[in-house]
């Protein structure tokens, strides 16, 4: 059965070690700059509420070029685009960390989001690309570790450049790991025949509305109170009018902008469906551990990482336990496995409680790290088992949007539910705070009102979070009925699928 798409290379490992240089570059600057915007604030002349800006426009340029990936590659060649994509994100970040200004920060990270966007769905294009179907599994098991590590240890590495060097070198460490990546693809990656199509402006014009309107009603949804503000519903709006008019038009253009043939394939569709969860839970989980850590266990930012490090261990282990087990196993019995195994990790949190050590966060995260990986790898594996190679450069690059549409929406759900029980949790507390309630007489007589308060205070965050936690185990569980949908891929492409992590 000959393998569709396949492109034998020489230096298979050489362009995959530099694809990945690449692909772990753009993935942590979605989190690495987010820990160092307090000493940005001061150095840039920002207030504490326009400095949020460094990251918006990060996500939203990126949210918006991401769907053009495939036009772009068939247009100008995949390599080429790679290629520029990596030159112009280093000089970007460059001029990020040179920037002397809030505005020319701002600007900097627009452009650095719009150079970034193309690189991680080309690195899964490539991958693909460059290995046989019996090798699929190594390939997505090694993008899937750069993909999911990336945001486990950025926060962590921008604090640790933060303290003892500068935010600065949160944007300079990308010049070393640039040029190795761009000096690697450079000589080894294969050039791809160009296939010109023609541009469909107003397609692209009306998706990118609906991204960017979204992804700044989910950024500036806490800030202006909701839905309590016109600002909101004006980007629900432009959300809403600009999938429909974008989905009318490919459905009924010629030449549309995104190809709707490919809906046909379930299990791409059903990829898509299950990458956007696993954005929920992934980037959601890690923007709550780092602030709770830091609120209630009062831990500094070098050891909210060493305590959150194992959780990308974790991720690492079943990557290559699911590359042994792949050709006994139905990978939708791995999909499954990983979600319980996650469920079950976020049971273990709702454990959590103010006075605890450190062993129960370590494994809730080891064994989520074990769960997301069971569900990540078989996932993109089967997801682009079936569809057409003709299809593929479009398909990742909508497979990279959903999962940070995802987390965008995962991440201001949680924060929005953190906020508002923070504040119920506190009243109900506070509520039993009284001198006739015989529970807490002798707390009330050695205890002043302000250290009560803070007491308090802990306890109401603390439940905050556990309620946090439960959604997202709720989201796990609800998920598993989807793998139904799943088909399983023939035989060559699936059965042998990660033969190449067990030999």
């Amino acid at each position: 059965m000959a393998d569709a798409g396949f492109v034998e290379v020489p230096h298979r490992g050489l362009i995959t070690l530099s694809i990945m240089l690449a692909t772990i570059m753009q993935v942590l600057d979605t989190t690495i700059a987010n820990v160092a915007l307090p000493a940005m604030t001061s150095s840039l002349g920002a207030s504490q509420d326009t400095i949020t800006w460094v990251l918006t426009s990060y996500i939203v340029a990126a949210a918006i070029m991401t769907p053009v990936t495939g036009w772009l590659a068939d247009r100008f060649g995949k390599r080429e685009v790679f290629l520029y994509s990596i030159i112009g994100f280093v000089f970007t970040s460059m001029a990020c960390g040179l920037a002397w200004s809030l505005p020319s920060m701002v600007a900097f990270r627009l452009f650095q989001g719009l150079f970034g966007a193309a690189i991680v769905p080309l690195s899964q294009t490539f991958l693909l690309d460059i290995n046989p179907r019996e090798k699929a599994g190594q390939a997505m098991a090694m993008w899937g570790a750069g993909i999911m590590v990336g945001p486990i240890i950025g926060p962590t590495l921008g604090g640790w450049l933060t303290e003892y060097y500068n935010w600065r070198w949160v944007f300079f460490i990308n010049l070393p790991v640039g040029i190795v990546a761009v000096l690697g693809c450079w000589a080894y990656l294969p050039k791809a025949i160009k296939r010109p199509r023609r541009f469909d402006f107003f397609g692209f014009a009306m998706l990118s509305i609906a991204i960017g309107a979204l992804q700044l009603m989910l950024d500036r949804g806490g800030e202006v109170d909701w839905f309590e503000a016109t600002e909101t519903w004006i980007y629900l709006f432009l959300v809403l009018s600009g999938f429909w008019v974008f989905t009318l038009h490919i459905l009924q253009s010629d030449k549309p902008f995104l190809d709707p043939r490919m809906f046909a394939d379930r299990n791409f569709v059903t990829g898509l469906i299950f990458i956007f969860v696993i954005g929920i839970i992934l980037l959601a989980s890690l923007a709550l551990l780092p602030p709770m850590l830091a609120r209630i266990y009062g831990y500094p930012t070098i050891t909210t990482g060493l305590v959150m490090g194992p959780r990308g261990v974790g991720t690492m282990a079943s990557m290559i336990l699911v590359g042994r087990v792949m050709k006994y196993i139905d990978a939708r019995a791995l999909v499954v496995t990983g979600l319980l195994l996650t469920a079950w990790s976020l049971y273990l949190m709702t454990g959590f409680t103010p006075q605890m050590g450190q062993s129960l966060i370590i494994w809730s995260g080891v064994i989520q790290g074990l769960g997301l990986g069971l569900v990540f790898v078989p996932l993109s594996t089967v997801a682009f088992a079936t569809i057409e190679p003709a299809f593929r450069a479009d398909a990742t690059s909508l497979f990279s949007l959903v999962r940070n549409i995802g987390s965008s929406i995962g991440i201001s759900v949680v924060s929005v539910m953190l906020a508002r029980n923070l504040q119920i949790n506190h009243v109900e507390l506070g509520a039993l705070i009284s001198p006739y309630n015989p529970n807490v007489q002798g707390l009330l007589s050695g205890t002043s009102l302000a250290q009560i308060d803070g007491l308090v205070n802990i306890q109401a965050l603390m439940v905050a979070y556990i309620d946090d936690f439960k959604l997202m185990m709720l989201v796990s569980l609800a998920a598993i009925p989807l793998a139904l949908l799943l088909q399983k891929p023939p035989a060559f492409g699936v059965a042998k699928a990660s033969m190449a992590l067990a030999d």
